[in-house]
């Protein structure tokens, strides 16, 4: 039986580890409330790192809606946070073997002082499980976006493409960056309360993505377009093509289409200069694309009609120490047959009857000498000197497109104006810009610049043009099944570095419309250095041809004359 005493020892005992365990409980209980009221997200982790990223891109559609660049399913990015990294040289082999990458290069990335280094950006899902399951300390996995461009090459120079931060670098994806890059929001790098691994932890409550565009162009015009191109191209053997399909009553872009091409999603891979949009950036001498504008002076100031006769010197005029000459020799013709035949000595003829001062005031309301201000970046202004620097021979060569230089996108406009009865046009890429639901933001309707012409000298040019594509007219081979078409040829020679012209290198060029009475469409076809034939109605007409005839089908255009 226990003594008293005992007992007593045995109760003190019980009641001292008693109030030992209940002081150490309130300890816990206030140190816990203590946290959960002051640092609520202490007990969790850390923040050891904050870095901003950009929310979804916007996409690109076509006219139709289709998709013509988009940002794809997040991928996920791979960094690391090098105090965390137990085992450098493991690691670094790892990483190596599975993201292949040089293993020097990652060995000293994760002995860096900093707390939070990349180690490859937009990784692959296949290779991100495969780190995922190795379990490496040290090593995170970031969500990120990519851009995906679905057509390939299809209108590639004219959208462009982005960086491996989603920011735009070339064509529409740069102009428009502002409006379709995602906004900033904040990312942020933990850490355990032991300094175990990192995590991340983003505030994604927000929506961040960008607006959308509509663009003026149409996907199934836009093959059409580079098809015809390619085909063009290929025949004759040349460096190059462009080619522009314009709706001249509203100046909208339907098609914008190169030759060579490059894909968008592998930019990389091609040669930067495949990159540029030349039909906006590269100026070059029109040829004779540029009798039509030189007609048209002489006509709205009342110098000439169409029937007015000029002696054309039977090919050979000498101006100056210089001699001019015509591919045919002509006796008299008149306007219209002076376009027909594109005769250089019968426009020279007409620019001496109306003077330099209206010739240079006539081209230049039909905008050439500055820049359309295109929804596009790099815009060249072209060349048009002021007619008080010209001699008699430049204002002679400046009447059928020599000594003066365009681009493409200032041509077809030129031409949309004749089309459009007499009145330029600003021509647009984007139609729309769209919130990320789809709620229009800003619309870019049609714009007019002002009239360069009046609507009866716009009617006399197109009935002179719609000869040019009849018999023996030097763009019969543009000429449609069904379709009354207005056009003009183009041949020049290509300038080389020097300011010389290069000997046996030539630009072709076709410009036209149709149908003749309502015009829908507006096409320019340039082929850059063409081998053997080099003449504008034998290597662009065609393609011309091609391009039209489809294209009118698609738009569902209805034939405006009898099949013959």
């Amino acid at each position: 039986m226990m003594k008293p005493s005992e007992r007593e020892r045995i109760r003190v005992r019980i009641t001292a580890v008693g109030i030992f365990f209940m002081m150490f409980f309130a300890i816990i209980v206030a140190k816990a409330v203590y946290l959960q009221a002051f640092y609520p997200d202490h007990k969790k982790s850390t923040v050891e790192k904050s870095f901003a990223l950009h929310g979804k891109r916007g996409a690109i559609y076509d006219a139709r809606g289709r998709g013509m660049a988009i940002t794809s399913a997040d991928m996920e990015s791979v960094a690391a946070h090098p105090p965390h990294v137990k085992d450098v040289k493991t690691t670094a082999s790892l990483l190596a073997e599975t993201l292949e990458m040089d293993e020097k290069r990652l060995n000293g990335r994760l002995t860096s002082n900093r707390s939070f280094v990349w180690i490859k950006r937009q990784v692959g899902p296949r290779k991100t499980e495969a780190l995922k399951s190795l379990k490496l300390d040290g090593i995170g996995f970031i969500p990120e976006h990519s851009r995906f461009y679905p057509n390939g090459t299809l209108a590639a120079q004219l959208i462009g493409f982005t960086g491996i931060d989603d920011r735009g670098l070339e064509g529409i994806e740069f102009y428009y960056n502002a409006h379709l890059e995602g906004k900033d929001y904040k990312l942020k790098v933990l850490r355990d309360g032991f300094n175990r691994k990192f995590d991340i932890k983003a505030d994604t409550a927000l929506n961040y993505s960008g607006n959308n565009l509509i663009l003026t162009i149409d996907k199934t015009i836009q093959f059409i377009t580079e098809s015809a191109l390619a085909d063009g191209v290929e025949e004759c053997s040349a460096k190059s093509g462009m080619a522009v399909v314009m709706a001249p009553e509203t100046g909208a872009v339907l098609a914008l289409a190169h030759m060579p091409v490059f894909n968008p999603n592998f930019f990389g891979k091609f040669k930067r200069e495949n990159w540029r949009n030349k039909a906006i950036t590269d100026p070059f001498e029109p040829g004779s694309t540029m009798k039509i504008f030189s007609a048209a002076a002489a006509i709205e100031y009342g110098n000439c009609t169409r029937e007015t006769a000029f002696f054309c010197e039977n090919g050979t005029y000498q101006i100056g120490e210089d001699v001019v000459h015509d591919a045919r020799p002509y006796g008299n013709l008149t306007l219209e047959k002076i376009i027909k035949y594109s005769s250089n000595i019968g426009i020279i003829k007409v620019s001496e009857k109306t003077g330099p001062r209206i010739l240079y005031k006539t081209l230049r309301d039909f905008g050439f000498g500055e820049k359309t201000r295109i929804d596009c970046p790099g815009e060249t202004s072209g060349s048009l000197s002021s007619y008080k620097r010209w001699s008699k021979i430049d204002a002679g060569a400046i009447s059928f497109g020599h000594g003066i230089s365009v681009s493409c996108i200032q041509l077809i406009r030129a031409v949309c104006a004749i089309a459009n009865k007499g009145m330029l046009m600003k021509p647009h890429i984007v139609q729309a810009v769209t919130d990320p639901n789809g709620r229009p933001v800003e619309t870019m309707g049609l714009r007019k610049i002002r009239r360069a012409i009046s609507e009866k000298t716009a009617e006399s040019v197109k009935k002179m043009m719609r000869t040019v594509v009849e018999k023996k007219g030097t763009g019969v081979k543009a000429s449609l099944k069904g379709y009354t078409v207005c056009g003009k040829t183009g041949t020049s020679k290509k300038i080389n570095k020097r300011g010389e012209y290069a000997e046996g290198k030539y630009i072709a060029s076709f410009v036209g419309f149709a149908p003749a009475e309502t015009p829908k469409i507006a096409i320019l076809v340039v082929i850059d250095e063409p081998e053997e034939d080099y003449y504008g109605g034998v290597v662009a007409a065609p393609v011309f041809r091609k391009m039209a005839f489809e294209i009118l089908n698609y738009m569902n255009i209805p034939p405006d004359r009898k099949l013959t």
